[in-house]
């Protein structure tokens, strides 16, 4: 028999556990996928447990603090969302096993506290640590080859197969934008898909500026040196708010009748032809006769059906979207080198290119057969482009491959047999919690776990700290991470590390779950309608 507060933060765990099982089967390179249908009845095939999680509507409180810690690594690093709930859901079936090793009703409150305090020492320690376990560090962020292998390991564990190609890709498109002053902002990385039947990701290719699958409405098709001006309207003249009849008796009155309507639509498009504008990109229908006048006076006319693309381009050329047609001013007009429709493939598309320094913009068009597929390749660019951000900020590297995981378990383990008191065993417990990771890697390429953990003990023992596990060998077998250039980022490591412990002991916290709902039990009775009305009516 348990007691009210065990019984409480077992269920807790054991939701929390599920929620950790469902994506520790999708980690590491050879992760299977799961497929995610959402509310909308949407379909995702992918192993980004970033995406399975915000797709998935998780209905346990504690559940719930586990996805939080998941979606805050993600917006932190952009990367590390499997590990942080792979190992907090560890860390939360270790806890359960401390608190099942026999202690009394009286003990379990205090059990608890124990656990937690030797959680928070370990993870502590653990952060200590991990300096020490950096291998190398990034040299030179301008080098497309290196960066690239810098974000082989990141990319791998999306796109298993064509790492290689997506990172080059993606190391292109960052070092071709990366401001002088080392501030790289993600959002000037954009990804243009274009379902390709018979063209494999192979065709991807990366396009300085901004694209967009749109045709231009009239017939310029390239202008250089583009002053823009955006309209969030449609381009139209503007319609009466109530109805009018006209009443039309000869025919001089019926070609006069649409005259006045063409001299004030001619006006305003002279007039932005005026202002210096040669490119008008509209947020609306495009009117037949607005074209006609764009046409003669050589404007070049973009539609962008998306309010987000045209913020966006407003954002990226420095204009302001007008919500009449009114001329803009100097101020309100954008500026890119230049605008022009290109065909990539058999898809027309328009590129806006823009060489500014502080507002470059670099497109990666994704070639592929499937909408699916172009998804996922997607989030594996993602995840690459946040791996550049964060090497922005610190150059730092730890081994991959469950390396730094085995080495943080040795230490930790070390560290535990030196404290005095209960928490010593939490410490353990903490230590054994790394485990997890070269076990989930090793689970999910067909090897046997036990046979890869006691082999990085034993290699690790010797003093080799950046040996991780081979995922391409067929048996269990181990390798130097660093020669085989799987390196994770540092501060991905970190930050995991700290939010999956914050996680656990949040969730070990609580006792009592208490939702703001009705009390069950059973419903007033309806009665019936229309009681006191005569039968006979």
């Amino acid at each position: 028999h348990y007691s009210g507060l065990e019984e409480a933060v077992y269920r807790n765990i054991q939701a929390c556990k599920e929620l950790a099982q469902t994506t520790r089967t999708a980690y590491g390179p050879n992760g299977m996928n799961k497929m995610v249908i959402n509310h909308l009845e949407k379909l995702f095939v992918t192993n980004d447990a970033a995406t399975i999680l915000r797709e998935l509507e998780v209905q346990h409180p504690a559940a719930k603090m586990l996805v939080m810690a998941s979606h805050m690594q993600e917006q932190e690093v952009g990367d590390g969302t499997n590990f942080v709930l792979v190992f907090a859901g560890v860390l939360l079936e270790l806890a359960e096993d401390l608190l099942r090793m026999g202690l009394s009703v009286s003990e379990a409150s205090y059990s608890l506290i124990t656990v937690i305090e030797g959680y928070e020492k370990a993870c502590k320690k653990a952060l200590e640590i991990l300096p020490d376990l950096v291998c190398c560090s990034a040299k030179n962020l301008r080098d497309v080859e290196e960066v690239a292998s810098l974000l082989h390991t990141s990319v791998m564990s999306k796109q298993y197969g064509n790492e290689r190609f997506l990172a080059k890709l993606i190391a292109q498109a960052c070092v071709s934008i990366l401001p002088d002053s080392g501030h790289f902002n993600v959002d000037n990385i954009r990804v243009c898909k274009i379902v390709v039947s018979g063209a494999g990701i192979s065709a991807s290719s990366v396009l300085h500026g901004m694209v967009f699958k749109k045709e231009t409405e009239g017939d310029v098709t390239s202008v250089k040196d583009a002053k823009i001006a955006v309209y969030s309207c449609p381009f139209d003249g503007m319609i009466t708010e109530t109805k009018g009849t006209v009443l039309i008796k000869n025919a001089e009155e019926l070609m006069n009748f649409s005259k006045g309507e063409e001299n004030l639509m001619d006006l305003q498009v002279k007039a932005i032809a005026d202002s210096g504008a040669n490119v008008v990109v509209t947020g609306g229908k495009v009117a037949d006769m607005a074209l006609h006048y764009a046409n003669k006076y050589n404007l070049m006319l973009v539609r962008l059906n998306s309010k987000w693309d045209l913020r966006r381009l407003c954002k990226t050329v420095g204009a302001t979207a007008l919500p009449r047609l009114t001329p803009p001013t100097l101020e309100e007009m954008g500026h890119c080198n230049s605008v022009y429709l290109s065909e990539v493939g058999d898809t027309q598309v328009v590129v806006f290119k823009h060489e500014k320094e502080d507002g470059a913009i670099s497109t990666i068009l994704i070639r592929g057969s499937t909408d699916n597929l172009m998804d996922d390749i997607e989030r594996a660019v993602d995840d690459g482009v946040n791996t550049f951000k964060v090497l922005t900020r610190d150059k730092r590297l730890v081994p991959g491959g469950g390396a730094t995981e085995i080495e943080l378990a040795k230490q930790i383990t070390s560290y535990g047999e030196t404290c005095p008191g209960l928490d010593q065993y939490a410490i353990k417990k903490f230590a054994e919690a790394f485990e997890a990771i070269p076990r989930a890697l090793a689970e999910n390429s067909g090897v046997k776990a036990n046979e890869v953990i006691s082999k990085l003990y034993a290699v690790h023992q010797e003093g080799k700290k950046n040996v991780g596990f081979d995922i391409e060998a067929e048996a269990a077998a181990v390798k130097d991470m660093l020669e085989a250039g799987v390196l994770d980022t540092y501060l991905g490591k970190f930050w995991g590390i700290k939010l999956a412990t914050n996680a656990a002991v949040t969730v070990l916290r609580v006792d009592q779950i208490i939702m703001a709902k009705p009390a069950g039990g059973p419903k007033p009775p309806s009665g019936k309608k229309d009681w006191d009305e005569d039968q006979n009516d």
